[in-house]
């Protein structure tokens, strides 16, 4: 075995890459394998919110509400550049959950987790307040109340990032074929996706964070013939053309008791979703269904004086959450809390398998990894991650609009949409990419939409990107406004410019 290390990690969704990253800071030897981009499954399909989760009120999910709320301001500090706060208004319906029933539960949400940054919920007169206007007239009254939006991708992309500097190994399109126990290690193949070489290597201790997969990693590389852990439940979303002007969103009812949003996404956009039914198909190629875009256009279309056809989208998206199977008869009752199981004899080697979760409290779950990674291969430091920045955001929560007057001021070329982007998606980072730039020369080719040379080659160098689907959907959210011409041009470069990264054996 060419390697050894203390905890070899299967997934680089935001799970994954938050255990990689914690561990790491704290001295663990790490390696981190996904088996295809960062973020390419759940991580990237959410409805993009950091938040409390107002509507598990309901189902009584009161400690993983108070631990969502504590951590949206944790991680509001921790990256402020990604993640901003956003106004939610929920129009009080008659035919719906009654107004106290509505302020009962906005209140818990205000006081439950000790809110100090976010404002506090108040009463919207629809009548005359500007987020009335896109609203039919029966609605007249409404709640507002605060959460986060985040930029999912970017959050997973970040975690790596931090865990790479700090010592973690990332592989990425990088497959666990098989994991065998030699007395208290694990035997790990990998195989590289792109060039098929396999590499052994040794840990100490395996993470299964898998997410959608984590059935079928305990199954086809740890040889479990019985592993059935996790309801798989799919999501999914429409995104139209923008159906208003204000920044807030919106917290919809639907009549079958379900609940849903819409948001303003990248300045010209609305997003509608998220859907919730039990997903039995291939994880390879899931997509939104018939029956869902009819759902949530017609969800929808109850509320706003437009409404929503199928002629507004111009993207869907679509993906799975992997529940733990706690038994709900319902897929939008089962729960989002999250479950760490520990497999293996008192002498043997252990896998932690991590079952649910959800992206706001992927920093907590990875700290409650930690206390039993230390109980397996003992404390090596103190958790460390509530305090701390990600890469780009070590900037106050209020400072976004300074960051974007520094960067404009030291680099005027810059057009005005391109530069508040780039602060968005890089912060600080944003210097250090476009270092000695001069003028809109210095910054290479233009792919489109201000995405340039300087920058994919950043992405290149830096954040694992290999692919233009990379770039334009994961790394930056362009994908939405790229031509197929577009598309093709960026992919020619990258097939030049972003090879696959030789693993040890392949070295030699």
């Amino acid at each position: 075995m060419s390697r050894h290390y203390d905890l070899l990690v299967i997934g680089g969704g935001i799970n994954g890459c938050g255990i990689a990253r914690d561990a790491a800071g704290r001295g663990y030897s790490v390696c981190l394998a996904e088996m295809n981009d960062l973020a390419s499954g759940t991580s990237s399909w959410s409805t993009k919110l950091i938040h409390g989760g107002l509507r598990y009120l309901e189902h009584y999910e009161f400690r993983l509400v108070r631990e969502a709320l504590i951590e949206r301001e944790v991680l509001l500090r921790m990256a402020p550049h990604i993640i901003w706060p956003l106004r939610f208004v929920l129009p009080h319906h008659d035919g719906m959950r009654p107004a106290w029933l509505l302020r009962l539960g906005l209140f818990l949400y205000d006081h439950l987790g000790g809110r100090k940054l976010l404002p506090a919920t108040d009463v919207v007169d629809l009548r005359s307040d500007s987020a009335g206007r896109p609203l039919k007239s029966e609605f007249s009254k409404a709640f507002e109340y605060s959460d986060c939006w985040v930029n999912d991708a970017r959050l997973v992309v970040l975690n790596a990032m931090d865990a790479q500097a700090r010592g973690a190994e990332i592989h990425t399109r990088t497959k666990v074929v098989s994991a065998k126990r030699k007395e208290a290690e694990w035997e790990v193949s990998l195989q590289s996706v792109d060039t098929g070489a396999i590499e052994t290597v040794g840990a100490k201790l395996l993470i299964n964070a898998g997410g959608p997969w984590v059935d079928d990693i305990l199954q086809t590389s740890l040889g479990h013939t019985n592993a059935d852990n996790v309801r798989l439940v799919q999501g999914s979303h429409i995104v139209v053309r923008r159906k208003f002007d204000h920044p807030k969103a919106y917290f919809f009812q639907n009549t079958d008791e379900r609940i849903f949003f819409a948001i303003p996404y990248e300045q010209d956009f609305t997003l509608i979703g998220t859907t919730d039914q039990d997903y039995h198909g291939p994880l390879s190629d899931v997509r939104i269904s018939e029956q869902e875009i009819d759902y949530l256009c017609e969800g929808a279309s109850a509320y706003f004086r437009e409404p929503v056809t199928r002629d507004d989208i111009v993207w869907t998206f679509s993906g799975v959450r992997p529940l733990y199977d706690d038994g709900a008869s319902k897929a939008q009752e089962a729960t989002r809390d999250y479950v760490l199981r520990v497999d293996g004899e008192s002498a043997q080697a252990k896998v932690i398998n991590v079952f649910g979760g959800k992206i706001t409290t992927y920093r907590r779950l990875a700290e409650s990894m930690l206390e039993k990674v230390e109980a397996t291969l003992g404390a090596k430091g103190r958790p460390w991650t509530r305090e701390s920045a990600l890469p780009g955001g070590d900037f106050a929560v209020t400072g976004f609009d300074a960051l974007l007057a520094r960067l404009r001021a030291t680099f005027p070329f810059l057009g005005t949409a391109q530069s508040e982007r780039l602060a968005r998606c890089y912060g600080l980072k944003v210097f250090e990419m476009l270092d000695a730039a001069g003028s809109a020369a210095d910054l290479g080719t233009d792919f489109g939409h201000g995405l340039t040379e300087v920058e994919v080659r950043y992405l290149i160098a830096h954040e694992w990107a290999r692919t233009a689907e990379d770039v334009a959907w994961r790394r930056t959210k362009l994908g939405i406004r790229f031509s197929p011409e577009q598309m093709a041009d960026l992919q020619a470069f990258m097939d030049i410019n972003a090879q696959p990264r030789q693993s040890a054996a392949e070295r030699g």
